[in-house]
């Protein structure tokens, strides 16, 4: 299943989501030779936990958010980022999101570095200050509804399901990750750490919006106009 879309745009301008969207977007052309841009940038920016523990090249914690490793890469965290971004944003306000963004990307960070202090494997990528973006989401408005693609065998379909849904068996599958040995490349537990961050973090904001009867209020939705999207339909040749 892959989310493209939800039923509650916010209806406000997403200034720092569109930004962080913005700078992810000029980096990679800055780090990706086939765009003219320099891998030894890339290399200087990237996140080395073995050189953390030993206190150097220290930047990476905050340049590897903006690092990606492909066109796939880059357009899934980028879509994941606008989808669940804005609401949040609109919650939190435009400097409080940025702050909670940097926050979460920095925890996935240690988390994953605490999972294999010595390694030598550069870590890059948005994806664990998204997955705080995703675990604020889910905490805040749990019950909204996310537009996700299924693909059955050969079947491609559109299918809506509930937040908690969507952004809960994401959950499992980087725990389910995390122990696996295949060695994917994927950062599980940045992943893991980033999206425990965003509960956390996010934890004071739905006290204080009144906690469960924030949820009754806005039936776990978040409080903007429902969008109903035109579903398409496989044409019907006529004999």
């Amino acid at each position: 299943m892959f989310p493209i879309r939800d039923h509650n745009p916010s209806g406000q301008t997403p200034y720092v989501t569109i930004a962080l969207i913005i700078a992810n977007l000029v980096m990679f052309a800055m780090t990706t030779p086939w765009l003219g841009g320099s891998v030894a940038l890339w290399q200087d920016l990237a996140l080395y936990p073995v050189a953390v523990v030993h206190g150097v090249n220290l930047w990476g914690l905050l340049s590897h958010m903006f690092l990606h490793a492909g066109l796939l890469h880059l357009g899934g965290n980028l879509l994941f980022l606008w989808i669940f971004g804005d609401n949040l944003e609109a919650q939190m306000g435009h400097l409080g999101f940025l702050l909670f963004y940097l926050l979460c990307g920095l925890a996935a960070a240690g988390a994953q570095i605490a999972s294999d202090p010595w390694t030598l494997v550069p870590m890059i990528g948005a994806s664990g200050a998204i997955a705080g973006v995703m675990g604020g989401y889910v905490l805040m408005f749990p019950r909204a509804r996310v537009d996700v693609v299924a693909i059955i065998l050969i079947f491609v379909k559109v299918v809506t399901l509930r937040a908690w849904v969507v952004l809960g068996l994401w959950f499992l599958l980087q725990l389910f990750g995390s122990f696996s040995l295949a060695g994917d490349g994927v950062a599980y537990w940045a992943h893991i750490g980033g999206f425990v961050a965003g509960v956390t973090l996010c934890l004071p904001l739905f006290l204080r919006r009144g906690g469960l009867a924030f949820w009754r209020i806005t039936h776990g939705k978040p409080p903007h106009p429902s969008i109903e999207y035109a579903r398409s339909r496989i044409p019907v040749v006529r004999r």
